[in-house]
């Protein structure tokens, strides 16, 4: 409701008016003043004393309205009263506290005088005993007692005096409350008329609300009729667009049959055409097959000829050989020039044939241009006169002869190869072609045909022109052959190189000779291809040349054009100088070496680019061919390496052996090699064999290409035989070899690129010089036998060191070690030695002395220094390995008048000295001056030998001497250790290699940033540093107590444990104590401060309260409670376990049974139990489904539970549960605002939780500690019995919690003892009742009332008037409803009156006891304090039912108020005959919007609910079922469910919902009907009326 707009509310007086300073007012200070305050109460008094004028004048003009002015003087008037109550409140709260502080003094007062008298005792006692020490200790104690008792003298008076001033100052606020009395009864009759004006006001508002309600209903019944006129036209137009629609639909389908006809008759064609390529194709690889059969054939008929022909030469080889060794001759060098003659010829005869090759393919060549030529000139006007005076007879012989004479290199095979791809012509003709045909032929063409004409278009023979490049999609698009323009610019290109291809260049004077294009690289060499890869080389062609030239690629060989594809560009006229890219692409089919050409073609002549396609081939060397030991002394042993290097890209086997020791290495057949060659499946392969094989069977040499691996073959085995020959030769002494010998590694593996070292070892025995030949072989035949030498000379000299080596161990950096090293002579004469090391180590080693006499026969001793320094792996190169950390040092020992000098040789182990600490950084974050940070370090000692640490000065604060405290304490303060290591405090020795897990623990002193080092010292005194930061906090608050050991706890006990969170921060004067900061921060602001303990999920820890604020100077107590619990998952199999227990023992007994029904046939019956046992075993899934089926309520859970309490054994947890803090009060945040906490502000508590197994266990109803008493009705009573069982050993005294004397829970037979194995029956009693609790949360005594709104006065009034359901349009707005007929209220509470204590609760019982069956009781419970303020209301509701049974939902029917007549009871045998079906109306209403978006159905419910009640029925449940489903929905009705149980105390929803069917009427509402039958105690019929609206949407 609005108020008049003249009138003014209380919020916006206080925003007009200025602000008023509200400030906490100090009541410790005695002395504050009272004039301002009684200022202000005569400027309120004089205020009231104007208001009788103004109240008149109201009075007078009711019908005016409070002018502004009299409103702020009304709200200065409230204030200044609100003022003074608060001023009265807290002036008797500041006495109370001020007599409460005298009285404490007081009791200190008394107790120092006793003190003071029994010391004057003691004084006289100790005179007596003339006990002078005691005396003066008890003087001084006296002096001490006088002091403090004139101190607390001196405080009782101010105290007092402070007293009296307060009781001054609180009779003056008396003295003006009693003034202002008056003015406060005038200011609330005033509230009382403002309060009548608004309800007028109201009441007029809602009469204007009514109005515009009933004409904003008649606007929505037009706006539905419009609706539901226009929904018609919709319908209209949409069945229409249906109609066509459908109507195209016809018509489409019928065109999109046709058209999938013609599609699938195409795929039909398709699919047809694809067989028969299929079956052309599979002919064409049988026939394929046939043809790789024939060749193989073929291929091993010519492989039979060349062995055949192979063993021919060889027998005449060795009979040649034979002959000329018996004439005395070189048969070695004999065989060479024969076979060297051999190939000559071969290559001379290979030369011949290529060049009659290429003399047929440029005589087939021209040929073929003229044939063209004639035939263009045909079709063509008839030529020209001619140019030139060389016919084509003479420029083709001259050509012919050019070639022959090596003037041009240009390749034309592939020419040769299009004639033949365009002009098939049997092979034989072109090989029987003789020159004198040829001659004939040419001679009788005509010299008219020789005439060249002239081109039609002249630009394109230009030196500017630049050819168009022709996209492949457009060359893909022209016809066979070429179009009609390319045929044309392929003539006269043609002609023009008949014309003079080749031009002279001749620049001022000088004609170019010579190469007119040079290549980078020159060579385009392939290396190591895989078959299947693709390469790529790009070639710079850079013109040689003096002046522009051109270039043309002309092609490649015939043998490379199935593997080398030529990408180029060309560029047109290029300068001299100037170059152009060609990139080479090869694609390996075979696997073999090819070579060949790339020809171009330049204005000044053609040149070609070499190119060759390595395979991968094994290419081995040694890196020596001799080795040369030198001069050793016998007895030592020496070696040398010797490298096998492969630079090829193929690996193979190898083996070193003597070179008198024979070895077979397994070879392939060659037959292998050819036939794999031949099984690669490519057509063009294959057919260019055929080609080849044809064409050499047609020449009828007699040589095949066959012929060559066979020749290789009988040469290799030629080799063999002279190397072997030239073996048995240089053969040695088998004693020599014995000297010189080889190391481990005599064979292996060498891959591609790599390399093998062998170790060759010398060990003289005899003096002399010794000398020994190896050969290495190859498992790959194509690698040669290497060979190589080795020799060495041994001596024997007269001085000699028996340690050859001297081993110092392992050794440390910058640490000094010394030997003694002994040498002796065996030589008749003194001799003089000289001590040398070797200049890399002279800084590391020292002998001493460096030169010494040895006497003859006798022994010399000199010091062997060793200091190593970290240089040492750079200065020691090769003596010193950086793997392994061995040094080996040589060490020479020079004898006069001797060449050879002795040596021996240093080793040692050089480690460092280092250990690595990691991290080399520590932060240790944000720590609170009360906990303490521990993290890990780790210490690994990177040396091969043990060393002592220990970390040293560690970081210490000085504290600040505090006056008053014990020396002890002062000196511990001043030494106070914020960082500590552990174990053994960071001291200990490490093991080589071996790393440590430290802890360093950081407990700052106070809040500030901290930044510091630690230092670890190693046995020799290095230093090792690491580098810490933190940030120390002092958190605002404090806890009493940070670790809690709980004592032993028993399973399903409690244990609470007590600490307090401590607000200390009372000032910011940082003089007085330590500030509360994060680190360097501002310090924090003194106010109340929260906290919030973060208790850890599943744990059995409580904490009460979790969220509390403290204020300064306070602390709060907290509760910590440890109730430890079994887990769940344990109780879980425990309990399944004894499912499966208890099944195998029914099955037992069930076996049994049998067993004792079938005798006879026992033999059976056992064979059948047999074979079901392994089936009894629980599968993991039945497990499952049974620890679903369990809950905590179930009798096996209980069970189990009680049987692991049993056997507990124990067990303890620790647990850390941090409390967060942050400044503020959480009364002063918002509902949903969270408190800011500072994740630095953490304070951690440390729990300790032992578990013990519990003393007592309940042995009645299996185990189960919960009594449940079932459904009582209140005022009834119910008995329960528990067994009680000690397990201890010892006897135990029971004591039970007090249980509440009012409360429903009676223990009737307590114990007091419970002897050990003893079991004890407690009997518990419930009479349960409706009860609340009300709380005085004041400090003093208050009396309250209850007040029933049905009991009330007004009562009576209120039901002379019409009930608000025949003159509001509003249902159930009584908040009295329907009593009993009896006339007694329905509701009662017990006490209706009495005194609640400050602090305490009372509970107040609340009894339902209907006479009649209604659902509309209710009523209203009022809490009335002082006689006349209502604190608290309370709305009572109730309903009540002759029968278990219920229906709740649908549309009211009835009204809630109830006639005044009694209905007269019918006896129970015309009960039934009386009882007629109950309706229930249930209206749907169905929105239909008119946009697109689908429209949700219309939705109802009903809730059928079954009554918990302890009458005995026959049932336990209601059952329900609904009629005509079917018939439901069919008119769109859709119930889930429709028939169903509902358990007591439930309730069971029934979802309705509704779509308009298609054969609905807008206009016409439907309306259907169905039974609803609920089955319990007894059964009642329910007709449910569905009433269905089609509304429109807005």
């Amino acid at each position: 409701m609005e108020e008049p707009t003249t009138l003014f509310s209380d919020e916006d007086l206080a925003d007009s008016l200025p602000p008023i300073d509200d400030e906490r007012i100090q009541l410790e200070d005695p002395e504050f003043e009272m004039e301002p305050f009684l200022l202000g109460f005569e400027d309120t008094v004089r205020l009231g004393c104007c208001c009788p004028a103004k109240e008149e004048e109201v009075t007078a003009e009711k019908t005016k309205k409070a002018t502004t002015k009299d409103r702020v003087q009304a709200f200065h008037l409230r204030k200044s009263l609100n003022l003074l109550d608060k001023l009265h409140e807290e002036k008797d709260l500041f006495i109370q506290k001020t007599r409460g502080e005298l009285r404490v003094c007081h009791q200190r007062m008394d107790l120092l005088t006793k003190q003071q008298e029994s010391l004057a005792a003691e004084i006289a006692t100790e005179r007596e005993a003339n006990n002078m020490a005691a005396m003066g200790r008890l003087q001084a104690a006296s002096r001490r007692l006088h002091t403090e008792l004139e101190n607390e003298k001196d405080l009782q008076s101010k105290i007092t005096a402070m007293l009296k001033d307060s009781e001054n100052a609180m009779w003056h606020i008396e003295i003006q409350k009693g003034l202002f009395e008056d003015v406060r009864k005038r200011n609330e009759e005033e509230a009382e008329a403002r309060q009548r004006s608004l309800e007028i006001h109201a009441a007029q508002q809602l009469q204007k609300e009514k109005e515009t309600l009933e004409k904003v209903e008649r606007n929505r019944l037009l706006r539905a009729r419009k609706s539901l006129h226009v929904q018609k036209e919709l319908g209209l137009r949409h069945q229409k667009l249906v109609e066509d629609a459908q109507r195209n639909h016809r018509v489409a389908v019928k065109f999109l049959k046709a058209s999938l006809g013609r599609v699938r008759e195409r795929e039909q064609k398709e699919e047809m055409e694809s067989r028969r390529h299929m079956k052309r194709r599979m002919d064409a690889v049988l026939a394929l097959k046939n043809n790789i059969t024939a060749s193989r054939e073929t291929l091993k008929k010519f492989q039979a000829w060349g062995q055949s022909r192979a063993e021919v030469a060889k027998q005449k080889a060795l009979t040649e050989k034979e002959a000329i060794l018996a004439q005395g001759g070189d048969a070695f060098k004999h065989l060479f020039h024969q076979r060297r003659h051999q190939e000559l010829e071969a290559q001379r005869r290979a030369f011949e044939e290529e060049q009659k090759l290429r003399k047929q393919e440029i005589v087939s060549r021209i040929l073929k241009e003229e044939a063209e030529e004639e035939h263009r000139k045909k079709r063509q006007h008839p030529p020209s006169k001619t140019t030139d005076q060389w016919t084509l007879r003479d420029k083709t012989w001259k050509y012919i002869s050019d070639f022959c004479e090596g003037k041009t290199a240009i390749t034309t095979n592939h020419l040769l190869e299009n004639e033949m791809a365009l002009h098939p012509k049997p092979s034989c003709l072109l090989k029987v072609i003789s020159s004198e045909s040829m001659q004939m032929d040419l001679g009788s063409i005509s010299t008219e045909e020789e005439i060249l004409a002239e081109p039609d278009i002249p630009g394109l023979w230009s030196k500017d022109y630049k050819s168009y490049q022709v996209s492949k999609e457009d060359m893909e698009r022209k016809p066979v052959g070429g179009t009609k323009m390319d045929k044309d610019i392929l003539a006269r290109t043609m002609e023009q190189l008949r014309s003079g291809v080749v031009h002279r260049q001749v620049v001022s004077g000088r004609e170019f000779k010579g190469r007119p294009f040079n290549s980078k690289p020159e060579v385009i060499h392939f290396k190591d291809f895989d078959i299947g890869k693709v390469y790529k080389k790009k070639i710079t062609l850079i013109n040689a040349t003096y002046t522009i030239n051109y270039c043309k690629l002309v092609g490649v060989e015939e043998s490379l054009k199935d593997f080398i594809h030529i990408d180029f560009d060309p560029p047109g006229p290029m300068s001299a100088g100037m170059s152009c890219e060609v990139l080479v692409t090869f694609k390996p089919m075979i696997n073999k070496d090819l070579e060949g050409n790339v020809s171009f073609l330049a204005q000044t002549g053609g040149f070609s680019v070499p190119l060759k396609c390595s395979t991968k081939k094994c290419s081995l060397s040694l890196d020596k061919e001799l080795i040369d030991f030198g001069s050793y002394v016998v007895g030592e042993t020496t070696s040398r390496i010797i490298t096998l290097t492969n630079v090829g890209g193929l690996g193979t086997r190898f083996k070193f052996l003597l070179d008198s020791e024979f070895f077979e290495m397994e070879e392939p057949q060659p037959v292998m090699k050819m036939s794999s060659v031949f099984t690669y499946e490519d057509k063009s392969f294959y057919e260019k064999i055929m080609n080849s094989l044809s064409e050499q069977q047609l020449d009828g040499d007699g040589s095949s290409p066959l012929d060559l691996p066979s020749r290789k073959e009988s040469e290799k085995l030629d080799e063999a035989e002279v190397s072997a020959v030239a073996s048995a030769m240089t053969m040695v002494p088998s004693e020599e070899q014995a000297e010189i010998t080889l190391g481990e590694v005599t064979e292996g593996e060498i891959g591609p690129f790599s390399s093998i070292k062998v170790p060759i070892l010398f060990n003289p025995v005899i003096p002399g010089e010794v000398q020994t030949k190896f050969k290495v072989m190859f498992k790959n035949s194509q690698c040669p036998t290497l060979y190589f030498r080795a020799t060495g000379i041994a001596v024997d000299v007269p001085v000699w060191v028996p340690r050859a080596i001297v081993d110092l161990k392992i050794c440390m950096y910058d640490r000094l070690y010394q030997d003694s090293i002994t040498v002796h002579t065996r030589s008749k004469a003194a001799l003089r030695l000289k001590f040398e090391v070797c200049k890399e180590l002279r800084g590391h080693i020292e002998l001493l002395p460096e030169t010494g006499y040895i006497q003859a026969q006798s022994s010399y001793s000199v010091q062997l220094k060793f200091l190593p320094r970290h240089s040492l792996p750079e200065d020691a190169g090769k003596y010193f390995d950086q793997d392994s950390r061995v040094l080996e040092a040589p060490m020479t020992i020079w004898v006069a008048d001797q060449i050879k000098p002795v040596g021996f040789t240093v080793q040692a182990i050089v480690t460092t000295s280092d250990l690595e600490i990691s991290p080399l950084e520590i932060n240790f974050g944000y720590c609170t001056i009360y906990e303490a940070i521990r993290t890990e370090i780790s210490l690994s000692n990177l040396s091969l030998l043990p060393q002592e640490f220990g970390f040293v000065g560690l970081p210490k604060v000085p504290a600040v001497v505090i006056p008053g405290d014990v020396e002890q304490d002062i000196t511990a303060a001043l030494q106070a250790q914020y960082v500590d290591i552990q174990p053994n405090d960071g001291f200990g020795t490490i093991l080589p290699l071996e790393t440590l897990q430290l802890d360093v623990i950081f407990q700052p002193i106070k809040a500030k940033e901290y930044r510091f080092e630690l230092v670890c010292k190693s046995e020799i005194n290095r230093c090792f540093k690491v580098s810490c930061q933190a940030v120390g906090v002092h958190p605002p608050l404090e806890l009493s107590h940070y670790q809690i050991k709980f004592s032993a706890t028993a399973l399903y006990g409690t244990t609470v444990s007590t600490l307090y969170v401590i607000n200390s921060h009372l000032s910011m004067n940082k003089l007085i104590h330590s500030l509360p900061r994060i680190g360097s921060e501002e310090a924090t602001p003194v106010g109340p401060t929260s906290f919030e303990f973060l208790v850890p999920p599943n744990s059995p820890i409580t904490i009460s309260p979790s969220v509390g604020t403290v204020l300064p100077g306070k602390r709060c107590l907290v509760q910590v409670a440890f109730q430890p619990v079994l887990p769940h998952e344990t109780i879980l199999e425990e309990a399944i376990h004894i499912l499966n227990k208890e099944t195998e023992t029914k099955l037992f007994r069930k076996e049994t049974t049998q067993r004792k029904e079938q005798w006879k046939q026992s033999l059976p019956v056992v064979r059948v139990h047999n074979r079901d046992r392994p089936t009894r075993a629980s599968t993991p899934h039945t497990q499952e489904l049974q620890r679903q089926e369990l809950s905590a309520s179930s009798n096996e859970y209980q069970a189990a539970q009680a049987t692991l309490v049993r056997t507990f054994q124990g067990k303890f947890d620790r647990f850390v549960v941090p409390c967060v803090v942050a400044s503020g009060d959480i009364k002063d945040r918002k509902a949903s605002e969270p408190l800011s906490f500072s994740p630095y502000n953490t304070l951690y508590l440390e729990l300790w939780c032992p578990v013990v197994a519990p003393s007592i266990v309940v042995t009645s109803n299996e185990g189960k500690t919960v009594v449940n008493f079932g459904d009582i009705a209140v005022g009834h009573r119910g008995i329960k019995k528990i067994t009680l069982q000690n397990i201890s050993p010892e006897d135990l005294a029971l004591e039970f919690s007090v249980l509440n004397p009012h409360g429903p829970f009676v223990l009737l037979n307590p114990t007091r003892k419970l002897c050990s194995g003893e079991t004890q029956t407690l009997v518990l009693s419930f009479s349960p009742h409706e009860s609340i609790l009300l709380q005085n949360e004041s400090s003093l005594p208050i009396k309250f009332w209850m007040r029933l709104e049905s009991l009330s006065k007004k009562r009576a009034e209120n039901r002379q008037q019409l009930p608000k359901f025949l003159t509001s349009h509003e249902q159930r707005t009584e908040i009295v409803g329907t009593q009993n007929h009896n006339g007694q209220s329905v509701f009662s509470v017990v006490p209706v009156e009495g005194l609640m204590v400050p602090g305490k609760t009372h509970e107040f019982t609340i009894t339902f006891s209907p006479d009649h069956e209604s659902l509309y009781f209710s009523d209203l419970l009022q809490v009335v304090l002082f006689e006349k303020k209502v604190s608290h209301q309370i709305l009572l509701k109730g309903a009540a039912r002759e029968h278990m049974m219920f229906v709740e939902g649908g549309d009211p029917l009835d009204v809630p108020v109830e006639s005044l007549t009694v209905i007269p009871a019918f006896d129970p045998e015309h009960r039934e005959e009386a009882e007629e079906m109950k309706p229930i109306l249930v209206t749907l209403n169905y929105v239909q919007f008119d946009t697109d978006m689908p429209t949700p159905p219309a939705t109802r419910e009903l809730q059928v609910g079954c009554i918990r009640t302890t009458q005995p029925s026959p049932r336990k449940t209601v059952e329900f079922s609904l009629d005509s489903i079917p018939w439901l929905q069919h008119k769109g009705f859709t119930i889930e469910p429709s028939r169903g149980s509902v358990e007591r105390g439930q309730t069971k929803t029934i979802s309705i919902s509704w779509v308009p069917p298609a054969d609905f009427d807008p206009d016409h509402p439907l309306m259907v009907s169905t039974l609803l039958q609920l089955r319990g105690d007894v059964k009642e019929t329910y007709k449910v009326i569905f009433v269905a609206y089609v509304v429109a949407g807005l």
